[in-house]
């Protein structure tokens, strides 16, 4: 029997086995205050971070994280519902604080925020090594810059938000906006060789619909699918998107090229605001405690480049806007650390154009330096078209300008219709980076169109 690679691979059980605690540790709990429980054990044992798993009086078993502590004891929060938790239950304390063992295996699967199969097809393969859920992000000066242009397969985003290998964008949007079909063409069409998706206090009735109708059996079959619904506990929800990063560190470290999307950073932050506000940290924009800030950093900067001759994780993370405000606390951090953001507006979707992304307000950091000399005259003519069109609007459509007035204008509107049905793209419609410029530049008539 070997113990490398092969098909008698006792890795993964050789890592169950050190998994398993030497001693057994516990505590009991003492109080409970909301979604609080306070335990007292052993000292040693109290560390923020740690998992406690308490023994409820129905002989369920029920996860809590610790995180913080008051008067010598741990302050936790639960994985699940408090039922069943009674003063005096014994809690156990365990060694191993959040990691999985991911493996290839995991592809075409949907697992829940602990790396549990959700999809009735049966037990999950374990890796032989170990990735903890809370990595840190990689050493700034060991990573590669950002690669080469990358085809996402939609005509607006690969021309005017042009993304390359390794860079990290957000989805800024309201609800209902049109976020999630966007997703779905991004993770079919995106040529990587691997997709993590993580689904972040999603509606529960949305989860096989976005699988099976807006995923597809093509689109699943190279993807891994991370599930938290909008009832499950903070901790479930927050857990998901780290449980999303991890998978991703994981194939990239196999030499993938891997699509991180996850929907939404917002919900990610309302879930350790709930775990802020639990401890009793003050809180500071709407509401958001100051951990909220230093968690949603260290979450993104886990995506990027990696090391020379390894994989990369290209990250494409949307951000619910409450109210349609761009500016509110979440969305402000998200741009200041992500290398560029697309912009959805509800207004352009009220007219029927989908996706409804905003060309104008969005911005890849990365360009104009990934995009082809000869094509750059295209997109600036572009853009003037349609930032000039935008700047009259409102008086075009009100047919207060005169035509004739200013010979720009006329061309803006003359070429308006056409950049719109360029803009416009069908959920089942895959567009190149090379036919995208081709059909722009024959729009606004530039040179470069080879």
């Amino acid at each position: 029997m070997s113990v490398g690679s092969g098909p008698l691979d006792i890795r993964p059980l050789i890592a169950s086995v050190d998994a398993i605690d030497e001693v057994t540790v516990y505590g009991r709990v003492k109080s409970v205050q909301g979604l609080l429980v306070e335990i007292v054990g052993p000292v040693r044992e109290l560390k923020v971070g740690g998992r406690v798993v308490i023994e409820t009086s129905g002989g369920e078993n029920l996860k809590c994280e610790i995180i913080g502590f008051r008067d010598g004891h741990a302050l936790c929060l639960p994985f699940g519902q408090l039922d069943g938790v009674r003063l005096g239950c014994r809690a156990v304390f365990q060694r191993h604080a959040g990691e999985i063992y991911p493996s290839h295996n995991w592809l075409g699967r949907v697992v829940n925020a602990e790396g549990l199969p959700i999809d009735q097809k049966g037990a999950l393969p374990s890796g032989a090594a170990p990735y903890p859920l809370r990595a840190d992000p990689l050493p700034a000066h060991e990573r590669v810059r950002v690669g080469d242009p990358i085809d996402l397969g939609v005509r607006s985003l690969n021309t005017f938000t042009t993304m390359c290998d390794g860079q990290r964008m957000g989805i800024f949007a309201g609800s209902g906006v049109g976020k999630s079909v966007l997703m779905s063409m991004l993770a079919r069409n995106t040529e990587v060789d691997v997709a993590v998706i993580g689904l972040i206090g999603e509606r529960g009735r949305e989860v096989h619909e976005f699988i099976q109708e807006y995923l597809g059996e093509a689109g699943l079959s190279r993807a891994v699918v991370v599930v938290a619904t909008s009832d499950e506990a903070a901790l479930m929800r927050r857990q998901a998107a780290l449980m999303t990063m991890t998978i991703a560190e994981y194939f990239r470290d196999q030499g993938e090229r891997v699509l991180c999307m996850m929907d939404s950073l917002t919900r990610f932050a309302m879930a350790q605001r709930e775990v802020g506000l639990s401890i009793g940290e003050p809180p500071t924009a709407k509401g958001y405690p100051p951990t909220v800030f230093t968690e949603l950093p260290r979450l993104l900067e886990r995506a990027g480049p990696g090391r020379q001759n390894s994989g990369s994780i290209t990250g494409l993370f949307t951000v619910l806007v409450e109210g349609d405000d761009h500016n509110e606390p979440i969305a402000d951090a998200v741009r200041g650390i992500l290398d560029g953001h697309i912009v959805m507006e509800r207004g352009i979707a009220e007219r029927g154009r989908y996706p409804a992304v905003n060309v104008l307000r969005s911005i890849s950091r990365t360009m104009p330096g990934c995009v082809p000399k000869d094509f750059r005259p295209v997109l600036s003519r572009a853009r003037e078209f349609m930032s000039v069109y935008a700047d009259m609007e409102e008086l075009i459509r009100l047919g207060a300008y005169r035509k004739g007035s200013d010979p720009k204008v006329d061309q803006a509107i003359a070429l308006t219709p056409d950049l719109e049905a360029f803009l416009s793209q069908d959920p089942d419609d895959q567009t190149s980076l090379a036919e995208g410029y081709r059909r722009l530049a024959a729009i606004v008539g530039a040179e470069g169109s080879g």
